[in-house]
């Protein structure tokens, strides 16, 4: 199994507030966020780890090359400026065909147990994609998500609806029919996640939700004393 991260972002919040590192390379709990989610991924199995960063960023592309020489499983970088995580996804999946992966942006934070459970489930599931979600919501534009009894995934709304207990947590396990989804996408001019996403419930994806206690995503400086609370287990 293949596990991919979208990392081509600017990061322009950040730095506007005084962070100066770019959001990749920004410590949380120790380490470089990217740094983070490969050592996670690698300790979940990973066969490679594909990253896609822009080419603005001079001091991660040159971070990830040393990375490449000492990662604990192999990492492939693409460099590439996209103008939506969409696209970026569209640049990674070329080598994402063929097998199971599992894709997240580089300031998604989770705690590990629920996401080695995650994985778990999803490599015993039989259905086309997995999500995580969950209802702790901290977002400027959530993602609300429409689930049934079964937690088999309805549909994906910018509003919150009588059958939105969650909210998406920005972490995909899918299944090589996902890219011709994403390739249906691209060649309709479409952009956005959550426009893909939505095209997945279209096409007739069977797509389960899995409940994150808790997922951050870390997008101003004020994020990241959060993050470090939440795996700190302080909140």
């Amino acid at each position: 199994m293949k596990f991919a991260i979208i990392s081509a972002g600017e990061g322009s919040r950040l730095s506007q507030e005084g962070v100066q590192l770019p959001k990749p390379l920004v410590q949380v709990h120790g380490q470089a966020m990217i740094d983070r989610l490969i050592h996670i991924f690698a300790e979940n199995g990973a066969d490679e780890v594909v990253v896609i960063i822009n080419n603005e960023v001079p001091l991660t592309k040159a971070h990830l090359a040393e990375l490449e020489k000492t990662s604990e499983v192999p990492l492939r970088v693409v460099v590439k400026t996209t103008p939506s995580s969409m696209h970026s996804f569209y640049e990674l999946s070329p080598y994402l065909k063929g097998d199971r992966f599992c894709l997240t942006t580089v300031d998604t934070i989770f705690r590990e147990d629920e996401f080695s459970r995650f994985i778990e489930a999803f490599k015993a599931s039989d259905q086309d994609g997995m999500m995580a979600v969950t209802d702790y919501v901290d977002d400027e534009k959530p993602l609300y998500i429409g689930t049934d009894s079964r937690m088999r995934i309805t549909g994906f709304y910018d509003t919150a609806m009588p059958d939105t207990k969650y909210i998406s947590g920005g972490i995909y396990c899918l299944t090589p029919k996902a890219i011709d989804t994403l390739e249906h996408c691209i060649s309709h001019g479409m952009s956005r996640m959550r426009n893909f996403q939505r095209q997945l419930v279209a096409d007739g994806l069977k797509l389960e939700a899995y409940p994150f206690s808790k997922i951050l995503d870390v997008d101003h400086a004020s994020d990241i004393g959060k993050a470090e609370s939440f795996l700190n287990g302080e909140d």
